[in-house]
């Protein structure tokens, strides 16, 4: 393999060929442990800080590399960027003759036989669906990947969508009318056949979870897989190496069950009787919760009034409903398809309740409008190690977040990675005159029921001297929710014409796009917005985190990791919550800086950060800006900022 150093140079074929593009020594640096690890079939863990460059550092070795490359990313948005724009530009840019494809799981395609069952049906809570409907339909007549992000007509969010999508429980493969057309089998046809394959993080563990289960895979053999965002990885497989029972997929087994039993068999009044006592079933499980938000151990969740009397309720319609889709089963291949899914539930949910290993965490988390009853491992290391070390193949983890001040073990302890190479690049932007630090004076306790009205008094001097211009980025909806009405308060108090935009008012998309355009808004958000947001210039020139973002100390999976953690001798503290916070607090800050010509202020409101003794640690692990305790210096930050910056030109 070529170094890869000479493609990097200033007179070389990517300086030649992508508008922009700079030298930077920690990119090729990177490119060489990446190109190393391809050729030793090694695994590597790269921490590359912001501006780094780690996709072209990735993208050049692996394509110059040959063999089959895999490349999954954070999110379906990352996807398509790789998809649509990264590897097209390198590919030109170095004149390779790879093939490119982009698999993404099957929700994301429309689904001929749904897509005709729901035009047949015209049954939707909602009229916009049916106004929707006949755009999908236009839609798959021409589309060659029936991707529904290429169809502009129907947003993404879009409820329709459900109807005409297929799921993994209710695909009927290869007894489908219309497989020879399906969109997710030809998709997965050019993957086979594509030099490189571009997925997203849960398709990828989707893909090693049906491994585990001996199921046939979803996604090619390949020489090379690399991961990018991969501080994602870890909650993702837990996810995926469960198992989880939720009030939708029971509703849409009901609703199915029903649909196929007025397509193919009307005469059966047993059926459409029985899904309709298992959708009552499910709301009566729902009642026993409580009405907001809930998360709870599986022991907790038995003490409630009635809670185990309509889980044996729902056991028993689970069972009556697989016995009338029995007598109809061979009717038609729906009719089979939802007694093989509902045999599938009532096995699932008679395991949830009895299953007694104590690596497994059974546990149920209550929304507004529905349940799951989850069962998560405790670790997904030896899983992961079995798959990794399992074939002879490269492995490249990447992120902007892995490490805790340089240190890598815990994350190379949660994915069995401990045997891999590790690497931390620094960003090659100034922090130290681009930004500033800036913790304040005199704020209570985070858990004072005050906390979050200290959090906005303090923001407001800061977002003044700012001219907005500002994300304030909280760690519960609840208190989100506060601060944005405390602002709005605000604002209109003192008279300050700053756009006040907050998280669920429209897609984060749209969010984005009105806060770039609008130049001087105040972003109110939550978790949504803090990864994956990307807001070069001036239009971002102030994060506020309202507290250090441990996770709730009543989660029941992670209760019980402590648990076992300090059973066996460790500190759980410092060796698992401490440095979780860390890399979720570095990607937040990481908004802030996201070019070399931005500038900002970096707030965070947590007095833990300064008082308490492993504060320092935190603040270390941080980019190295200058940092202050004083209002008045966050302030004159912006009063000294270049004139073109507070005009907007960065």
């Amino acid at each position: 393999m070529p170094d890869p150093a000479e493609f990097f140079a200033a007179n070389g074929p990517l300086a030649r060929t992508i508008p922009g593009f700079r030298p930077r020594p920690q990119q090729v640096a990177m490119a060489r442990l990446v190109a190393e690890a391809i050729g030793s079939c090694a695994q590597l863990v790269v921490e590359a800080g912001t501006g780094t460059g780690k996709t072209l550092a990735y993208l050049v070795p692996a394509l110059t590399a040959g063999g089959k490359v895999i490349i999954s990313t954070g999110t379906k948005t990352l996807q398509d960027q790789l998809f649509l724009r990264d590897i097209p530009a390198v590919r030109a840019a170095l004149g390779l003759p790879v093939t490119v494809a982009m698999l993404k799981g099957r929700a994301n395609y429309v689904c001929h036989y749904h897509l005709e069952r729901a035009c047949a049906e015209g049954r939707f809570f909602d009229r916009r669906d049916a106004r929707l409907l006949p755009h999908v339909e236009r839609f798959a007549r021409t589309s060659d990947s029936g991707d529904k992000a290429a169809c502009s007509s129907v947003p993404e969010s879009a409820t329709v969508w459900n109807y005409v999508t297929s799921t993994r429980d209710n695909c009927l493969g290869s007894e489908c009318p219309y497989y020879r057309e399906c969109f997710v089998m030809e998709a997965r046809r050019r993957a086979l056949a594509a030099d490189v394959v571009v997925v997203n993080h849960h398709l990828f563990c989707a893909d090693l979870a049906l491994r585990e289960g001996g199921v046939a895979e979803l996604l090619p053999a390949a020489n090379t897989v690399i991961l990018d965002e991969a501080h994602q990885l870890p909650e993702i497989a837990s996810l995926f190496f469960g198992s989880s029972i939720t009030a939708g997929q029971l509703l849409e087994l009901a609703r199915d069950s029903r649909s196929e039993a007025l397509a193919h068999a009307r005469d059966a009044t047993s059926l459409p009787e029985a899904a309709q006592a298992l959708e009552k079933a499910v709301r009566e499980v729902r009642l026993t919760l409580p009405r907001e938000s809930w998360r709870a151990p599986l022991e907790r969740a038995l003490a409630k009034d009635g809670f185990e009397a309509a889980l044996d309720a729902l056991a028993a319609r689970l069972c009556e409903l697989e016995e009338a889709l029995a007598a109809q089963a061979e009717r038609a291949p729906g009719l089979e398809n939802c007694r093989l899914r509902t045999q599938t539930l009532a096995q699932g949910l008679r395991q949830w309740r009895t299953h007694s290993a104590g690596e497994v965490v059974r546990w149920v988390e209550a929304s507004p409008h529905g349940f799951q009853l989850n069962g998560t491992p405790l670790s997904v290391a030896d899983t992961l190690r079995s798959h990794i070390e399992g074939q002879a193949r490269a492995w490249i983890f990447t992120s902007a977040t892995l490490a805790v001040k340089g240190d890598f073990s815990h994350y190379q302890r949660t994915m069995g990675l401990e045997a891999a190479r590790t690497a931390a690049f620094d960003s090659p932007f100034d922090y130290a005159s681009q930004a500033l630090l800036y913790v304040p004076q005199g704020l209570p306790e985070p858990n004072r029921g005050d906390y979050t009205q200290a959090v906005v008094e303090a923001a407001l001097p800061i977002l003044r001297a700012a001219g907005g211009r500002a994300f304030l980025l909280f760690t519960t909806l609840k208190a989100m929710t506060e601060a944005h009405g405390l602002l709005e308060q605000a604002f209109a108090r003192e008279g300050l014409d700053f756009p006040l935009l907050l998280q669920g008012e429209g897609t984060r998309t749209a969010l984005l796009e009105r806060f770039r355009r609008l130049g001087n808004a105040v972003l109110v958000a939550s978790q949504s917005f803090w990864e994956g947001v990307d807001v070069p210039g001036a239009a971002l020139s102030v994060v506020v985190i309202d507290r250090l973002p441990f996770a709730p100390p009543d989660d029941p999976v992670l209760a019980a990791r402590i648990e076992r953690l300090n059973r066996e001798g460790c500190n759980a503290f410092m060796e698992y919550q401490l440095p979780h916070a860390v890399i979720t607090l570095k990607q937040g800050a990481g908004r802030l800086i996201r070019s070399e010509t931005d500038r900002g202020v970096l707030m965070i409101c947590d007095p833990r950060l300064i008082d308490k003794a492993y504060g320092r640690r935190i603040w270390q692990s941080l980019p190295p800006m200058r940092r202050t305790r004083e209002q008045r210096e966050a302030e004159r930050f912006f009063e000294e900022a270049p004139r073109q910056a507070r005009l907007g030109g960065a």
